[in-house]
């Protein structure tokens, strides 16, 4: 059967084309939606008055796909989950996390359009792809992290490169060990301070004071 397209169709065409298609294709679905109309006579005369502005129409509509695809070439959407051994998920994301993180971002998806090649249940990188246009494709980024919280010495390293030049713990005892005083040669701190008191003058006073007379 033969139609005239009156809106773009994904992987059909764009409006304002002729197509042949199925009949129960045509009859169930393109006609009753509006996507489409009978390639009759009248119907041909009057989509050649209006092919211009279909044409304009389909430009503009072309040209808003590709400034998306350029857009979304840059996107990272990073999402936490919950994950098991192997980075393992509990459960999968889906497109609809995939479509309400976009929207966080300023991009407004249509879940239909997303072309996954399988559910994501895994941590790590992933590309998304999405129809944009019947003639434009586009692609972005997928980041699944783990949604545990970093452990105290994780947040120990982090911290030590964000702030370059910080001093490092010092090791346990090394404040006793600074604390001690020093020894002199190898007598005992309780020694050193008796031998400092008795200098020659003392010891000679008591021979005087205590002594037999000479």
């Amino acid at each position: 059967m033969e139609i005239i397209l009156t809106k773009d169709v994904v992987n059909l065409g764009m409006a304002g084309q002729v197509l042949k298609v199925a009949p129960g294709y045509a009859r169930n679905f393109l006609l009753p939606s509006g996507r489409a109309m009978e390639a009759t006579a009248g119907n041909l005369k009057a989509m050649a008055k209006k092919r211009a502005e279909f044409e304009t129409r389909a430009k503009e509509s072309k040209d808003l796909a590709t400034d998306m695809k350029t857009k979304l070439a840059a996107l990272c959407l990073v999402l936490p989950r919950k994950s098991g051994e192997k980075g393992k998920l509990y459960g999968a994301v889906t497109p609809q996390d995939i479509v309400s993180a976009a929207q966080d971002e300023g991009f407004e998806l249509d879940r239909k359009k997303l072309r996954l090649a399988e559910p994501i249940k895994t941590l790590g990188d992933f590309e998304v792809t999405i129809k944009l246009h019947a003639e434009v494709t586009g692609t972005f980024k997928v980041k699944v992290i783990s949604d545990a919280p970093p452990t105290p010495a994780q947040d120990e390293a982090a911290e030590a490169l964000e702030t370059p030049g910080k001093k490092t713990r010092a090791p346990k005892g090394a404040k006793a060990d600074a604390a001690e005083p020093a020894q002199t040669d190898g007598l005992s701190a309780e020694e050193s301070t008796s031998a400092e008191g008795n200098s020659p003058e003392t010891a000679e006073e008591a021979t005087s004071e205590g002594g037999p007379a000479a």
